[in-house]
């Protein structure tokens, strides 16, 4: 399902998506960082995911449509390599509190907290 409109309000770090059957969702800019669906993020295959860090802050730079079934944020980071898809934009929508707290156990598995910083460490892409 297509949103009949989107909008980035930078100073709350929301991207706002409102869709025709009425309902509008507000995804956290770190929540779309950090579930990036980037090989960069997400590896090449399971196992393969780099958990993302220190990205509270994290602002959108830019916002591109991609054809007619995608969006491509560039975010303040650096970080631009992620399409969202209409269907994975929903997603995140339709799951982001499990999604949040999953990401956030993630962390506390690994000893690690949501604002510490990236590291190195993990990239095996050699794109990257």
């Amino acid at each position: 399902m297509i949103p009949n409109n989107v909008v980035v309000h930078q100073q709350s770090k929301v991207l706002e998506l409102s869709y025709e059957d009425g309902n509008t969702y507000r995804l956290p800019f770190e929540l779309l960082r950090v579930l990036s669906p980037s090989a960069e993020v997400q590896g090449h295959g399971p196992g393969q995911e780099t958990l993302q860090t220190g990205k509270r802050e994290v602002l959108i730079a830019n916002l591109e449509p991609v054809g007619h079934y995608a969006l491509k944020p560039s975010f303040s980071d650096g970080h631009d390599s992620g399409l969202y898809s209409w269907d994975f934009l929903r997603f995140l929508c339709e799951n982001q509190d499990q999604l949040w707290k999953e990401h956030l156990d993630k962390l506390a598995a690994a000893g690690l907290d949501r604002d510490a910083p990236m590291t190195s460490a993990g990239h095996s892409c050699g794109s990257h």
